[in-house]
């Protein structure tokens, strides 16, 4: 049986899952926030080196955070644009004003940021279950590809970044070949942070 069509992607930051995380997430306690280092009182800025559909870097610019989003796919920089368009002009418009959005290839932008911390979160290995992922993440992937030089975006991070680099990976995948040994993991239900201290 061949599968439905699939609904166009549209990224919302006003309402839904993203909408549900803000209100009811855990706030600083959350395993992101932790892994970018928000303790303390501290609130780091922030790149996200690969920002796919945003709801990280709303998360942590929801917490303070400012945020420099960086997507090098012109069609997912598009869908994110018109999001925060949208939202830019609703009840979150506070948080929307902490997120920046550039076009453009993260290997090559990072150096001249020269972030604080930055976030990576690459498409993940295929998995070895037969179940399908996510709709939305097939979509994403359709989208974006494979990230075959997620390994090249992490040195470049682990050379820019000022405080810390923190990898989002799958809870029981390897470590990503040709790092350095992550200084601590902090792990969630089916993804854990790698987190390398800088500086």
């Amino acid at each position: 049986m061949r599968e439905a069509a699939m609904d166009p992607l549209i990224i919302d930051f006003t309402t839904g899952a993203v909408a549900h995380r803000r209100q009811f997430g855990g706030g600083r306690g959350q395993a992101l926030p932790r892994a970018i280092g928000m303790k303390g009182g501290k609130t780091p800025s922030v790149v996200d080196a690969t920002a796919g559909l945003g709801r990280d870097a709303f998360l942590l610019a929801s917490l303070g955070a400012t945020v420099t989003l960086i997507e090098r796919s012109a069609q997912m920089h598009a869908l994110l644009a018109d999001a925060l368009m949208r939202a830019a002009d609703s009840d979150v418009a506070e948080i929307i004003a902490r997120m920046t959005l550039l076009h453009g290839d993260a290997k090559e932008l990072l150096a001249d940021l020269a972030p604080e911390v930055v976030l990576v979160d690459p498409m993940h290995p295929p998995r070895g279950k037969s179940a399908l992922v996510k709709k939305e993440m097939r979509q994403i992937r359709e989208i974006v590809g494979v990230d075959a030089d997620a390994p090249a975006l992490m040195q470049v991070a682990l050379a820019s970044a000022r405080s810390r680099v923190v990898l989002k990976w799958p809870q029981k995948a390897d470590l990503m070949a040709g790092l350095p040994k992550p200084s601590h993991q902090i792990t969630g239900k089916s993804t854990r942070y790698d987190v390398f201290m800088v500086g």
